[in-house]
């Protein structure tokens, strides 16, 4: 009788790695990069937009899921998503997609228009520009494939919000990668520095990777993974989660590009 090799162990949620869990394809960002430019995307930074996608989704869904469990639920549920992000301003992302959920009618404020109208979500995104939004549901299986990997369960309505959050970030870090090809470098930069009550503030970085990508090395005619890492400091603050985005996707860039 043969010995059967040991299945390695799965990592918690906690601590899964993103070269562990690639939710999101390299076609599928290539795609959305499609719907924003006709600049050629390379390999390595696919998988880098992949990966940053993916980091910060298992944050949101790592947060929704201590919202469910001090309610003693394991179903995630909207008001989840709403808690997580009230607790961690670092998630506050994807926020194009607010106006076009009903989790998050009442936060993002009431528009009016010249007459003293009020301008229903649906006619403010109204547009000839392609838009995340609409193809939001592109990101469905991926998103389901992260929640079991965060071992975690949502119903419809969270997975929706989910989807959309995904596909608004990865537009956004593609039209800001192409900002940054076209400006040469990061113009601008952004740091905040989070502190809880009570708790002793987080030692600074001795070295700044930030300024590494002020200035731009190669063609205009094609997106690279530098580009996308610069797009990444421009589109989450300056935190923890911030740095472990950019950390995990150079990872997942080297490791693809090894591969």
């Amino acid at each position: 009788m043969t010995t059967q090799p040991a299945r390695p162990e799965r990592s918690g949620p906690e601590t899964a790695s993103v070269v562990d869990v690639s939710p999101f394809k390299a076609s599928l960002v290539k795609a959305v990069f499609r719907d924003v430019t006709p600049m050629h995307v390379s390999r390595s930074a696919a998988w880098a937009a992949a990966s940053v996608t993916r980091t910060v989704l298992a944050e949101i869904i790592d947060g929704a899921r201590r919202a469910a469990a001090a309610e003693a639920r394991k179903k995630l549920i909207p008001g989840d998503l709403l808690a997580a992000i009230d607790r961690n301003v670092e998630l506050e992302v994807g926020t194009k997609w607010y106006d076009h959920s009903p989790t998050f009618r009442g936060l993002t404020g009431v528009l009016y228009d010249a007459e003293g109208v009020i301008v229903s979500s649906r006619k403010r995104s109204r547009s000839r520009k392609p838009s995340a939004v609409v193809g939001a549901h592109r990101f469905e299986a991926g998103v389901k494939k992260l929640l079991r990997s965060r071992r975690a369960t949502a119903v419809p309505a969270m997975v929706r919000d989910l989807d959309g959050i995904a596909s608004v970030l990865l537009t956004d870090l593609a039209l800001d990668a192409v900002r940054v090809v076209r400006e040469g470098g990061v113009q601008r930069f952004g740091t905040v520095t989070l502190e809880m009550s009570g708790e002793p503030a987080p030692p600074p970085f001795h070295k700044d990777p930030l300024r590494a990508l002020s200035t731009r090395r190669g063609d205009g005619r094609t997106i690279g993974r530098e580009d996308i890492l610069a797009a990444t400091t421009m589109q989450l603050f300056g935190g923890n989660l911030r740095q472990r985005a950019l950390t995990e996707a150079r990872r997942a860039a080297q490791t693809t590009s090894a591969g």
